[in-house]
């Protein structure tokens, strides 16, 4: 969308169908190019100055509409189209797709089997917290997990709600194997920030790079 005039993303945002067709044909290019399978499809904000609950209903058939046009041309590419719920109490007061919940009733009424849940454990904890549960129920549809301490979106080390350790066993407990997005803001430098994965990979015996001390 366009960012100049507030847009952040456009695949909910009636009339803009046409804009949206466009950006995702761009976006597959650079996937291509840089060989990777997963597209976050945007949902976009509620119009300014509407009623939320009075363009719902539009938007959600927009959603859909420009989901199963997605789900149909990544298949052709092999490529996993994801939604990320964004949280409306903090970050993006008018950001449409706020909750999993949300979520996973939409892509149900989709019915694309190459659409994922994009989780972010950040925008899921200002929500509904709960978390044990709702990976566990919601782990059949994620195709890709994002991290942030709660509430200051720093490293998983940095002080606040979230139980980073416990939380990194329970999704091996669930066998997933996709990567896990450090999507958070640095308290300082970047590298020196990485000192909670360093940790956590000798806590599991891995050397750093994630070699397995135990195939060596």
């Amino acid at each position: 969308g366009d960012q100049e005039v507030g847009e952040m993303g456009l695949a909910a945002v009636p009339g803009r169908q046409p804009a949206f067709r466009q950006s995702l044909a761009a976006a597959v290019q650079y996937a291509k190019e840089v060989g990777c399978p997963r597209i976050h499809l945007m949902a976009g904000r509620v119009p300014l100055g509407a009623d939320r609950a009075a363009v719902a209903g539009k938007m959600e058939t927009t959603f859909i509409e420009n989901l199963r046009y997605a789900a149909d041309l990544l298949a052709q590419e092999d490529m996993i189209g994801l939604v990320e719920p964004i949280n409306n109490r903090i970050t993006d007061p008018r950001y449409y797709l706020n909750t999993p919940h949300q979520a996973a009733a939409i892509l149900e009424k989709v019915g694309r089997p190459n659409l994922k849940l994009q989780l972010d454990l950040f925008h899921c904890q200002i929500m509904d917290g709960n978390l044990s549960h709702n990976l566990e129920t919601y782990f059949p549809l994620t195709g890709h997990i994002q991290i942030a301490q709660v509430p200051g979106r720093h490293e998983p080390d940095s002080p606040g709600e979230l139980n980073f350790p416990y939380i990194f066993k329970l999704l091996e407990s669930l066998s997933y194997t996709g990567y896990v997005g450090c999507e958070y803001a640095p308290k300082g430098d970047t590298l020196e920030g990485l000192g909670w994965l360093r940790s956590y990979w000798e806590s599991r015996g891995i050397q750093h790079g994630g070699t397995s001390k135990a195939t060596e």
